[in-house]
């Protein structure tokens, strides 16, 4: 199951697994996607590809309908803005892996495919920049001021505007 709702990207990452040898069936929204795991469709998956932003809901939401549908599905949220507190919400809730966009489709395939966490030891020793860093620690808080620009500003103690400035931003590459 593919869920993302930028169609043109669902239709060429869709059209790479099925290339790769899986069966896709794409939702293009968290209602679409629902719809499909329902009891009248009974869509189980064993592997799932969720959008974290999907036009303004949370891919997140479709974890547990997932769960729900097939308890060994793999699930793999992808999202062109990750950050560190929304990596630890999407595998509390039950996500076998979180991948920022863009990535290539083998890591895709890999990270559906691999049964195992990412061991410890290949992680290198590569540290994140400056710029990463100061990008995780504000998106740590806004999370932890749900969304909040105002408390967020205050706890950074930064001006709200500098703050939405910086929010506007994509995360830094590493």
């Amino acid at each position: 199951m593919l869920v993302d709702d930028d169609v043109v990207f669902a239709r060429v990452l869709g059209r790479a697994l099925s290339a790769r040898g899986f069966a896709v069936c794409t939702a293009n929204s968290a209602d679409e996607a629902l719809e499909q795991l329902g009891p009248d469709r009974g869509l189980r998956p064993d592997c799932a590809v969720l959008d974290l932003n999907l036009g303004g809901s949370s891919g997140l939401k479709l974890i547990g309908a997932i769960r729900q549908a097939n308890p060994d599905c793999r699930i793999l949220v992808l999202t062109g803005y990750a950050s560190i507190s929304t990596a630890v919400d999407a595998i509390k809730l039950g996500a076998d892996q979180y991948l920022a966009k863009p990535t290539e489709v083998d890591a895709i395939v890999r990270a559906l495919l691999d049964a195992h966490a990412p061991d410890q030891d290949d992680a290198g020793d590569s540290t994140l920049s400056v710029p990463r860093l100061e990008w995780e620690h504000i998106q740590r808080v806004l999370a932890e001021n749900g969304g909040n620009i105002s408390a967020t500003a205050r706890a950074l103690k930064m001006h709200r505007r500098t703050l939405q400035r910086k929010l506007i931003k994509r995360p830094v590459r590493e």
